[in-house]
């Protein structure tokens, strides 16, 4: 039904280009029976029509070509028709003018400057659009992170902004200039699954051995998250505050991040506390000169003062 749909779109672009193909090839006839010289509209209707039936032909190959079963962005089929209908004009203008062709391109491109000027900061959203749509560093469905911008779904991709659906179901519209200047993480390419972590900090009291078995005890309950491939449990650090480790795992689909963490620390906070791990502390060190010796007394007084609220400023005039 799609085909038989984008087929008869193709039916009036087809009738324009053979009408005007008649009245260029019979134009003798024509102009003895109507006493018009339709020869030079001929030509330029061609030119129009040939544009308009290569810009629906490139429409229905896109949807042919689309991969994953995913919509095509507009961007490309829309940049084809430009630079179809571009073409187009600057032909039929030539004819009309009577000029060659690189007088034509010339005038046009004068035009195009003066215009460009004028709305520089649309040309930039658009040039920008069409980068991101040569280098597709994402699609229609991605769910991506665009630095410190935007996180979540794009919805469309079009010529100056793109519209992004973020977790909390905000509509976003960003443009495409103040995308292309930051940093991309397209969590759907190449493929919907991907590999999340958690930072833990644990007591020095525990053994490395011995966190490492209570987190993947409490992990292998999870049920959001992938069994294969398996999660794991990674030592980052060993410091004098605490042992840093990072708690590895893999996710079907991005969707589900906010969902698999609560899950995952919920169950490891349930397993430390079944194990009675102990919180990490702080430790401060007290210097002192050699030689002297501190009482408890000045000891205590000096943790106080260390731990101490910062007093209270009044306002003058207040």
């Amino acid at each position: 039904m799609r085909l038989l749909s984008h087929l008869r779109r193709l039916i009036w672009p087809s009738v324009l280009l053979l009408v005007a193909a008649g009245l260029v090839i019979f134009d003798q006839d024509v102009e003895r029976r109507t006493g018009l010289p339709l020869r030079m509209l001929g030509r330029v209707v061609g030119c129009l029509a040939a544009a308009w039936l290569g810009s629906r032909l490139f429409g229905l190959f896109a949807d042919r070509r689309r991969r994953d079963k995913r919509p095509y962005p507009r961007l490309f089929r829309d940049l084809v028709a430009v630079l179809l209908f571009f073409a187009a004009i600057v032909a039929s203008a030539s004819l009309l003018l009577e000029q060659g062709l690189l007088g034509a391109l010339a005038g046009s491109s004068l035009i195009l400057a003066v215009l460009g000027f004028a709305i520089r900061n649309v040309v930039a959203d658009t040039l920008s659009g069409i980068a991101l749509g040569v280098e597709a560093p994402y699609r229609i469905g991605d769910w991506v992170d665009i630095e410190q911008v935007a996180r979540g779904k794009v919805i469309e991709i079009g010529w100056r902004t793109t519209r992004v659906l973020t977790l909390d179901s905000t509509y976003l519209i960003l443009p495409n200039s103040q995308i292309a200047r930051r940093r991309i993480i397209n969590y759907s390419a190449p493929k919907p699954q991907y590999r999340a972590q958690l930072s833990l900090k644990l007591s020095r009291e525990v053994s490395v051995d011995a966190a490492k078995e209570i987190i993947l005890k409490a992990v292998g309950e999870a049920r959001l998250i992938q069994s294969e491939p398996a999660p794991d449990v990674r030592v980052q650090e060993l410091g004098s505050e605490g042992n840093s480790y990072a708690v590895r795992f893999w996710l079907s689909r991005f969707e589900r991040d906010v969902d698999c963490r609560d899950e995952l620390l919920s169950l490891i906070d349930r397993a430390m506390r079944q194990a009675k791990v102990p919180t990490p502390r702080m430790q401060i060190e007290l210097n002192r000169p050699r030689g002297e010796t501190m009482l408890p007394v000045d000891h205590e007084t000096e943790v106080a003062r260390i731990f101490a609220a910062p007093p209270k400023t009044e306002r003058i005039g207040a």
